[in-house]
């Protein structure tokens, strides 16, 4: 007679992967982002790990979490496991013939600085599938399915890293708006991008201009959206200059000011540590930082 006796279970992966992520960020919030589920969720998987292991792992405050000394001393381990979880599934996902190349990228730069270069690559590259995501903030090329990102950011000198364009900026308008901004700029409507809030601000104590209404004006949630009301003549938008290139070229518009303030920031193409890329990488990479 066989003998089938019930074995011991361990926690549920979905519990293990939310600890995993909210153990890196040390934020129930960018867990559930990362892992594009609810912070409840996320809080739920916590708690149901918890009483597996039958003791606290975060503390829980006002503020947000912190982990407790028992969820410390498991960060590495789950950490180490899910990078190689993450390295498994790209090297499978390799195993197809001509995968997608996924690209991840903020929304102005998928929007206004990426589709003259992906022509480029893709016309180098015809046997491969370009995809791209739109998102606010990077994601972490060690454990998704990205093969690059491309977002402005400080440069760190990180071998993964490839920094294209100092980021600079500078009040910009639609031709017919110009005569009116020049006179006085504190006369005509500042157009916002939420992103970017601090652009006016950054640029009139960089140039020394007086903006008083420099926190007034239209907000837009894309930038992109604000670059057409500018070309539009709705009022003066502080331009991104690496994201307004064509525009500046084609006279869609044009410059209130000439000095540029440098915001501190580049725009930066990241790349999976070099075991995690593909084998064309390094090619794409020149043609769209070239």
């Amino acid at each position: 007679m066989s003998v089938a006796p019930k074995r011991p279970k361990g926690p549920p992966l979905n519990a293990m992967r939310a600890f995993e992520a909210a153990a890196r960020h040390v934020s129930f919030v960018a867990a559930a982002e990362e892992l594009n589920v609810t912070p409840g969720a996320i809080s739920q998987h916590i708690k149901t790990l918890e009483g597996w292991a039958g003791t606290p792992l975060f503390q829980r405050n006002a503020q947000g979490v912190a982990l407790t000394a028992e969820g410390q001393a498991l960060v590495a381990d789950f950490t180490a496991a899910f990078d190689q979880l993450a390295d498994a599934a790209r090297a499978l996902r390799n195993l197809t013939p001509n995968p997608d190349f996924h690209i991840a990228a903020l929304p102005a730069v998928a929007q206004l600085w990426l589709p003259k270069r992906l022509r480029q690559v893709r016309a180098q590259f015809p046997e491969i599938t370009f995809s791209v995501t739109a998102m606010e903030t990077p994601p972490s090329l060690a454990r998704e399915m990205f093969d690059l990102s491309i977002f402005f950011g400080v440069p760190d000198g990180a071998a993964d890293q490839v920094a294209v364009c100092a980021d600079a900026i500078l009040p910009v308008c639609a031709p017919t708006l110009l005569p009116e901004a020049k006179e006085d700029l504190t006369a005509v409507t500042h157009l916002h991008d939420q992103t970017w809030e601090e652009d006016w601000a950054l640029w009139a104590a960089h140039s020394g201009a007086e903006v008083s209404q420099s926190k007034g004006g239209p907000r837009f949630s894309l930038y992109s959206l604000a670059m057409e009301e500018a070309k539009a003549g709705a009022g003066v938008l502080m331009g991104h200059l690496c994201l307004i290139e064509e525009a500046l070229a084609s006279g869609a518009l044009v410059a209130v000011e000439e000095t540029p303030c440098p915001t501190g920031r580049s725009l930066l193409i990241a790349q999976p540590h070099p075991a995690r890329r593909r084998a064309e990488t390094a090619e794409i990479v020149a043609v769209l930082s070239g």
